[in-house]
């Protein structure tokens, strides 16, 4: 079963290559000298991650560089404002109310 993208950044240690990756595109060696485990534990991250589209890799000679990819994160955004929207109106309510009892207390 293909992993989904809440599956995907799950796990720290992919969130942290997310992270890394938003900064440059790096090779798998690269990634891997940032973690203390083996590159074929970094390797199964990656392919988690590049299974569920948030990282593509680009050819560059002999070398495989994998880049963030923006849109996919985007799309998590999107499923995520919904939320957002509704947890802004919740402060904005207890804000007011707040606001209220110390007026009051004047």
């Amino acid at each position: 079963m293909k992993p989904d993208i809440f599956q995907a950044i799950a796990d720290p240690t992919r969130r942290t290559i997310l992270t890394l990756l938003a900064v440059q595109a790096l090779t798998p060696n690269a990634l891997a000298e940032k973690f203390d485990m083996s590159r074929q534990a970094v390797s199964k991250h990656i392919k988690v991650l590049q299974e569920c589209a948030l990282i593509q890799p680009e050819q560059s000679g002999r070398e495989i560089y994998y880049h963030f990819n923006p849109q996919k994160m985007q799309e998590f955004d999107l499923w995520l404002a919904q939320f957002r929207k509704m947890w802004e109106t919740q402060f904005e309510q207890l804000d007011q109310i707040l606001s209220t009892i110390k007026q009051q207390k004047r």
